[in-house]
């Protein structure tokens, strides 16, 4: 992941403050997306469904390769709404984004150890030489499982390269351990099958989990209520669809992303689906702001973020809770 650049401030602006807004037409708003399964998703079947037509809502969906680079658009105004993955959960976190809505939990992160490394639990990564692809949900849970090992950063051989490194460089043996997920983690098994899994994404839930989410800018959190409750309705009534049909939303997304039929099989398995009614609890009984806090102190022993916020200041639970779901028109 890269690093965020800085911003200037500036007012919210919004694609809906035009004329047809003010002759009560659709609210035109601005989405960002990443062009994989969990990233589109959500949007694919709102689209496919009609549900933005329902809730009143025309959206320019635009893509990106990452999450920060969502953030800093959302901090000039040229975004109204974007998708983060877990490792980019440390911006909302430092106050330049607010969560709407979570939109599903990662399962597919592991730490993973090569045969006769002599690595059978997180403690015997003391010494050992780790690969991982920095600020990625994969340095995350390589902190956590030092973390519930009490280990230090420093008690390892940390070599940080990208994550298409990581998979050659564990497979080729360069390498102990490594900290990344799946599918990566499958192209590992073809060269070393009998791979030990160290620690899993799974170990730490319900206390943590590794959610990808959708934001807004703060500004607009506050400016139009309603106009985020709108889209967080959506979200809510795509999520609950894809809840009920994770293997045909697969085939939804991949026709949103133009892939061939099959290409995105499978992806559902590595990630936990919370219709909207269970989300509601667990963001009301104080569940899901224990997650976000939870990785923001896994964020700043990570050194990322000094000054960790509290989830109540970016985590828009009361609008989430508040939100009606669209209907399919």
């Amino acid at each position: 992941m890269k690093p965020i650049r800085s911003v200037r401030s500036v007012s919210y602006t919004h694609l809906g403050d035009d004329s047809s807004d003010a002759a009560g037409g659709p609210k035109k708003v601005s989405f960002g997306y990443i062009a994989d399964y969990s990233g589109s998703v959500a949007l694919a079947v709102a689209q496919k469904q009609g549900l933005w037509k329902e809730a009143g809502v025309t959206p320019e969906l635009k893509v990106f390769t990452n999450g920060p680079l969502q953030v800093q658009a959302l901090g000039t105004g040229n975004l109204d709404f974007g998708y983060l993955g877990p490792g980019a959960l440390w911006l909302p976190a430092s106050g330049k984004a607010s969560i709407v809505s979570v939109n599903m939990l990662g399962l597919a992160d592991r730490v993973i150890a090569r045969p006769g490394s002599g690595i059978e639990k997180p403690a015997d990564l003391k010494g050992k030489k780790v690969a991982v692809a920095e600020g990625t949900s994969g340095d995350m849970i390589l902190n956590l499982a030092l973390s519930e090992a009490g280990l230090k950063p420093d008690d390892i051989t940390k070599v940080a390269m990208d994550a298409s490194t990581v998979v050659t460089a564990f497979s080729a043996g360069q390498v102990d351990a490594a900290a990344t997920w799946y599918p990566l983690i499958d192209t590992m098994k073809e060269k070393v099958p009998d791979l030990k899994e160290i620690s899993r994404t799974e170990d730490y839930y319900p206390k943590l989990s590794f959610p990808n989410v959708f934001v807004t800018q703060p500004k607009l959190a506050s400016g139009d209520p309603e106009l985020v409750k709108k889209v967080t309705g959506v979200l809510k009534s795509a999520g609950d669809w894809i809840a009920a049909h994770p293997e045909e939303s697969e085939t939804v997304a991949a026709d949103f992303l133009k892939l061939p039929a099959g290409q995105l099989e499978g992806s559902a398995k590595y990630v936990k689906i919370l219709p909207s009614d269970e989300l509601t609890k667990l963001t009301q009984d104080g569940t899901v702001d224990g997650w976000f806090d939870e990785l923001a102190a896994n964020f700043n022993r990570m050194g990322k973020l000094p000054d960790p916020g509290k989830a109540k200041d970016y985590y828009l639970g009361d609008l989430y809770a508040a939100a009606g779901k669209a209907d399919r028109s």
